[in-house]
């Protein structure tokens, strides 16, 4: 543990790009809340506290907090040393209260998956098959008493509608949100394989365009919606 934080602050110091996310997708985040400090956002399969975090940057230069969620300890214990401000939370969030298998490569990996068709689709071994129960963003929101919500993040390898089953986005009512759509029907998942078509007819693009959102951006695997009610 002593190991992993010195290798995050080293990153964090030794490091002069102000990206911190895979794609920079956090620059257009930053960009979008240019104005607004003290924000709040919401982090489902949050990952890594610095590296490939979308949240960072806020956290870092805008003062914002908010909560952290992941299905590994491990993720969360490093989250609770570098990100004093957050509410971070170990937990498997799905669309109900199940018992479901994580598909666990290692420790830290990005791609433990709850989807088997994923874990199937990725060309790593899995390390283990471990039982957990499931719970709803919903639920952990209001254990948690989270009222309001900035910005949502949502990267959960292919298990991401189900997670916004179990959200109710017109009591939250976030103002951007970044996902993660992972296609199977690409041959690999390159962004050079990305089709429009496949976004525009998937399940996550249809809800949210049913809740009064609009795709505005894309980079790479993560999808990029705007609540209309902000919109000019």
């Amino acid at each position: 543990m002593i190991l992993d934080y010195l290798s995050l602050f080293k990153k964090k110091f030794s490091s002069k790009k102000e990206s911190y996310s895979y794609g920079t997708i956090d620059i257009l985040v930053n960009y979008f809340f240019k104005n607004k400090y003290n924000g709040i956002y919401v982090d489902v399969g949050c990952q890594n506290p610095i590296s490939n975090n979308n949240t960072y940057l806020l956290y870092k230069n805008k003062n914002w907090k908010g909560v952290n969620i992941d299905l590994d300890q491990k993720n969360i214990d490093l989250f609770n040393l570098v990100r004093k401000r957050d509410l971070n939370i170990k937990a498997a969030v799905s669309s109900g209260n199940f018992k479901q298998k994580i598909y666990f490569y290692h420790h830290k990996s990005a791609i433990n998956t709850l989807e088997k068709k994923i874990s199937n689709f990725q060309n790593a071994k899995v390390k283990k098959i471990i039982d957990v129960n499931t719970v709803t963003l919903n639920q952990l929101l209001s254990k948690n008493s989270i009222k309001k919500i900035d910005f949502l993040s949502v990267d959960v390898e292919g298990h991401e509608i189900n997670v916004l089953k179990g959200f109710n986005i017109k009591k939250y009512s976030p103002q951007l949100v970044v996902i993660e759509f992972l296609d199977l029907k690409m041959k690999e998942f390159e962004f050079y394989n990305n089709s429009i078509k496949n976004i525009l007819n998937s399940d996550i693009y249809k809800y949210f365009i049913k809740n009064n959102y609009s795709f505005v951006n894309w980079n790479h695997g993560d999808l990029v919606f705007v609540n209309n009610k902000i919109r000019d």
